[in-house]
């Protein structure tokens, strides 16, 4: 499972970045570079392309992840923004445990709404 996320300057960039992380880190998913495919790194890109199952994040409205998703005419799913879900977008970087655990239960949701799990060897990484 490939999870993408905004990693912006406010607290809802960051919150979706910490909950990739941890869910890395706790082995559901893993999370890639969202900017090698704005940059359109043809690894990046290609990867994102080829995989099966993916989870990608933009902190609000503005949707910076939809954007590069478009750019690189890659199709969006799983997509999740963190403004619309209730929590509100601001410059407080001390993150919160209860939203991080909120954001991370998202992202589960958002993963098993594309099915099973995703079969071992089949991350579609070649690049991170």
């Amino acid at each position: 499972m490939m999870l993408l996320s905004c990693s912006g300057g406010s607290n809802v960039g960051q919150l979706a970045n910490q909950a990739c992380v941890e869910l890395t880190r706790e082995g559901f998913g893993k999370i890639f570079c969202l900017a090698g495919i704005g940059g359109n790194l043809s690894g990046f890109v290609q990867s994102a392309k080829d995989v099966q199952r993916m989870v990608v994040l933009d902190g609000c409205e503005v949707g910076c992840a939809k954007a590069i998703f478009k750019n690189a005419e890659i199709p969006l799913r799983g997509y999740v923004v963190l403004s619309r879900e209730g929590i509100d977008k601001n410059k407080d970087f001390n993150l919160k445990r209860d939203d991080i655990d909120r954001v991370k239960e998202l992202i589960k949701n958002a993963a098993s709404s594309q099915g099973g799990p995703e079969p071992a060897g089949q991350s579609g990484c070649c690049c991170c």
